[in-house]
């Protein structure tokens, strides 16, 4: 398996997710959840942007995030989204990870003219080259080199049938 770029916590006793508050305050959290729940339901992408970037998201000129999508209500700081990327309803995005005895963070980065098909899910510590195209349902779970197209669970490279 390739490794992804993430800081580790280990925790002891019980699983990783009972650890929750003493990553993030609570208060943050039902903060985060209640622009991104807005977010998700707005068609205004100028009004999306807005909000991401006041929760500390990287977000680029044109940038289109779709109907439904969630980003990570923990860290949504650990998101960047290029210029004129396009994100497919439904997709979630994921800057940490609770596992049973560690829990994980790290950056996701999706660069410029990348295009995330629907209901994608995308894993902390990956990187999205610029251009590339992953196609719907898939568990991005690695990086994704630039202008390349990848699909599946797990995310492998895809070819193109020429007609």
């Amino acid at each position: 398996m390739v490794e992804r770029r993430f800081e580790r916590y280990p925790v002891t006793g019980k699983n990783s997710l009972r650890f929750w508050p003493q990553a993030v305050h609570p208060v943050r959290v039902v903060w985060n959840f209640c622009i991104l729940s807005l977010c998700r339901v707005s068609p205004s992408f100028v009004v999306k942007n807005f909000f991401y970037r006041m929760l500390g998201v990287k977000v680029g000129k044109d940038a289109s995030v779709g109907l439904m999508v969630m980003l990570d209500v923990f860290f949504p700081e650990e998101i960047e989204i290029g210029e004129n990327a396009i994100i497919g309803y439904n997709t979630t995005i994921l800057g940490h990870e609770f596992l049973r005895h560690e829990w994980r963070r790290g950056k996701v980065v999706i660069g410029k003219d990348v295009m995330i098909g629907a209901n994608s899910t995308i894993l902390p510590g990956v990187i999205i080259g610029e251009g590339a195209v992953v196609s719907a349902m898939s568990l991005i779970n690695r990086d994704i080199p630039p202008h390349s197209f990848y699909g599946g669970v797990p995310v492998r490279e895809l070819q193109v049938k020429q007609g």
